[in-house]
């Protein structure tokens, strides 16, 4: 992160900052499809990409391209319905301008979500995956480079994703009757679907799902002492597994035959009454 990322990523933080009435407890972002949980937050401030320094509209099919602020269950939420990805030609300063300019904001917890391919045969298009942990495939780490204020140059990824917020992810599932299952992410570079040999391989590494998101945001936000939750919607199934081709109207409109049941689940796992809900890890301290 050079020194003029590190400048856009503050007035980014700055504009967000000048918009919002408080500090939000949660940053949610939001995969191809699943943005129908942005309609749900109450007074909402809607606030899009391009409206603020630094940031870029979104270029993508399913992703809205803003920010939306207000309250979901009782919790001050900042929903990001879109984000920017490496395939479409964005530098890292840009992909994680919104996660850095959270942690800058002092927001303690990242909740982000992905639509993804099925590389487990059981995980079947539709399924809800707790993201255990992930495998980064993508050639590329957005740590590299000069170091930047408030991210050590070596940060401890054992436990990438909170294990309390998961746990309080699996009872809640389990009250509300959704079933959801847990596994391993790997990330990929895109935006060209994998083959079979690339699913199989995922397969042998211990991936369960394949997508081409979400592992920049989750190393940043971890980096800068932020707790994680991720959840995958299997869209379909990976190449070699199912004889259909790939399409990403496929990926779309398994959000939208997803979305009641994802928001269900979302909204249980915000409303939970847990303590260490929207608090950061002990002892990190906000940079």
């Amino acid at each position: 992160m050079n020194h003029q990322e590190a400048e856009r990523t503050e007035a980014t933080a700055a504009a967000l900052r000048a918009r919002l009435p408080w500090t939000p407890e949660i940053l949610a972002v939001l995969g191809s499809g699943l943005g129908a949980l942005a309609d749900a937050v109450e007074a909402p401030i809607s606030i899009p990409f391009h409206d603020l320094p630094g940031l870029p509209a979104a270029g993508v099919g399913g992703h809205q391209g803003r920010f939306v602020a207000g309250m979901l269950e009782g919790r001050r939420v900042l929903i990001q319905a879109g984000r920017y990805h490496f395939y479409e030609g964005h530098p890292a300063g840009v992909v994680l301008a919104p996660v850095r300019a959270a942690a800058l904001l002092g927001v303690p917890t990242l909740l982000v979500t992905n639509a993804a391919g099925g590389v487990n045969p059981d995980f079947g298009p539709g399924t809800l995956m707790l993201i255990r942990d992930h495998l980064n495939l993508m050639g590329q780490n957005p740590l590299v480079g000069p170091g930047a204020p408030g991210e050590p140059r070596f940060p401890d990824m054992s436990v990438a994703y909170d294990s309390d917020l998961r746990a309080l992810a699996q009872r809640t599932a389990e009250q509300l009757g959704i079933p959801l299952e847990e596994g391993v992410y790997a990330a990929v570079s895109g935006p060209s679907y994998e083959t079979p040999a690339e699913v199989r391989m995922i397969g042998l590494m211990g991936g369960d799902a394949v997508g081409m998101s979400t592992v920049p945001e989750v190393i940043v936000a971890r980096a800068r002492g932020m707790r994680v939750l991720g959840i995958s919607l299997i869209t379909n199934p990976g190449a070699g597994i199912s004889s259909r081709p790939l399409s990403h109207q496929e990926v779309l409109e398994a959000g939208e035959e997803a979305a009641p049941r994802f928001q269900r689940l979302t909204r249980g796992i915000l409303a939970a009454p847990d303590p260490t809900w929207g608090t950061r890890e002990p002892g990190v301290v906000s940079p």
